[in-house]
């Protein structure tokens, strides 16, 4: 089984925006920092925004930021709103037809096989994903923004991380 590229982003930005995840994060950052398709990380975020997973704010000084903790976003969850199609063989499709319907198990093998994929899925979270944010940072070339000051609390930042110098 393999996921669509568009799940594939969906978690890169997540991973992202875990790295500091009480700031926000231009769509053009993500896409440099991993050099991808802004264009396509904006249909990205719009399924991210609409499964929950994140809000954005337009504006000079806006981005998407995480709604909630790492720690309470499963990977699977991730994965169910990211996807549409989990049919591993024909029969578990739409149309669920096939000619040995009935006589064969390999519908209720894969069920089960799915459902013990997912089981797996659900047991991590996107905290999981970023259990060594220096090394993630480090690939990413990136740092971390500087510490808030007191005047910045309560506001958050316009940028989430900003590429280091090469």
């Amino acid at each position: 089984m393999r996921h669509t590229v568009h799940a594939d982003f969906a978690l890169r930005v997540l991973t992202y925006l875990a790295l500091a995840p009480d700031q926000r994060a231009k769509i053009g950052a993500i896409a440099d920092a991993y050099k991808i398709s802004r264009h396509h990380l904006v249909k990205v975020s719009q399924s991210l925004i609409k499964g929950g997973f994140v809000t954005a704010e337009r504006g000079r000084s806006g981005g998407i930021s995480l709604l909630r903790d790492p720690a309470m976003i499963t990977i699977g969850a991730v994965i169910r709103a990211c996807e549409d199609d989990f049919a591993l063989v024909e029969c578990m499709g739409p149309a669920r037809f096939c000619r040995i319907n009935g006589v064969c198990n390999l519908r209720q093998l894969f069920s089960r096989a799915l459902s013990a994929y997912f089981a797996v899925l659900d047991d991590m979270t996107l905290a999981d994903a970023v259990k060594h944010p220096q090394s993630l940072r480090s690939v990413l070339n990136l740092q971390a923004l500087p510490p808030r000051t007191g005047a910045d609390i309560g506001r958050k930042p316009a940028a989430r991380l900003r590429p280091t110098s090469a």
